[in-house]
């Protein structure tokens, strides 16, 4: 059985939806702030960390590409937004605001489950090949497609393209890319298996 450490193959829509996530989460803590200084008796240390965590939710996609350990620094930042909503919903929940408290509670699950799924989106993948088939990694699973599925199964590069019968391509980045003699190797499997 070889196997090949790939780039999991939804992590470009997961990536695409990051900037989205994080600045829908700050101007969330925006309205918190609107929230927290137009209640009866502001807390104005609040009312100025939601602002200052908002605004630094809002940049930080545009700041997020000059981390080294991109995957690390998201992970922080989701920990932090999904503490800070579930601990801003006990606030609201203390100053009777049922609905704002319930908003942010369901928010902060959200974020949980979200960062659970960017965890493990980013966490090293594997497409494994044997005589049965193709291993590939899912959200949740593995799915193994089988070498009657296949019209044909290339490794050029760093890119794993695996062309199904029903006329659909996967491209799969490869992070660690062979030499060119286990890429021979790698096609002339591939080749057999899919002729047989």
């Amino acid at each position: 059985m070889d196997k090949l450490r790939i780039l999991h193959p939804n992590t470009s829509s997961r990536i695409k939806l990051l900037p989205i996530m994080h600045g829908l989460t700050g101007i969330l803590f925006l309205f918190n702030t609107i929230g927290v200084y137009t209640s009866e008796h502001p807390n104005w240390f609040l009312a100025i960390f939601f602002l200052v965590l908002g605004l630094a939710c809002i940049a930080f996609p545009f700041m997020m590409r000059r981390f080294k350990k991109f995957s690390e620094a998201n992970s922080l930042a989701r920990v932090v937004e999904a503490f800070v909503c579930l601990t801003g919903c006990l606030y609201f929940l203390s100053h009777k605001l049922p609905i704002t408290g319930l908003l942010l509670l369901l928010v902060g699950i959200g974020l949980i489950y979200v960062g659970w799924m960017e965890y493990k989106i980013f966490q090293p993948a594997f497409a494994r090949f044997d005589t049965i088939g193709i291993t590939l990694p899912t959200t949740f699973s593995t799915k193994l497609v089988g070498w009657n599925e296949l019209n044909n199964v290339i490794l050029r590069n760093d890119l794993l393209t695996i062309d199904y019968k029903n006329n659909k391509i996967l491209q799969l980045e490869v992070l660690d890319e062979p030499t060119p003699a286990q890429r021979e190797e790698l096609n002339a499997f591939f080749q057999k298996r899919v002729k047989d």
